[in-house]
């Protein structure tokens, strides 16, 4: 007893799409840059210069209190790097968010907006 399987009329096989120029990737494309982040920049007051290429600067903010609707003073302290050792405390200075630099600074100087008398 054998059995034959009936012959379809479909063919078992996948066509085959040719490719199109634009589809393939060439080699002298170049690649797009992928998209970046944008920096996120702060003011604040340099409170201590003493590490080298290191600044703390504090950042003062406002907030509105939920229940009595009156502004208070938050702040926040960060380390950031300067390059040039050209902050002194008291300087007013713009930071911007970067790479981690080291285990406590992500912030690098920008711009010293005003010098300590």
């Amino acid at each position: 007893m054998t059995t034959e399987k009936p012959e379809s009329t479909e063919s078992t096989e996948k066509p085959v799409i040719p490719q199109t120029p634009a589809s393939t990737p060439t080699p002298s494309s170049t690649p797009t840059p992928a998209p970046t982040r944008a920096a996120h920049s702060l003011q604040g007051s340099v409170v201590s210069a003493a590490a080298d290429k290191t600044i703390t600067v504090l950042i003062e903010r406002k907030i509105k209190h939920p229940l009595y609707k009156k502004y208070i003073r938050r702040s926040t302290k960060v380390h950031a790097h300067d390059e040039n050792n050209q902050c002194h405390p008291g300087d007013t200075v713009i930071i911007q968010s970067c790479r981690p630099l080291s285990k406590l600074k992500s912030w690098r100087l920008v711009e010293v907006i005003s010098q300590a008398a």
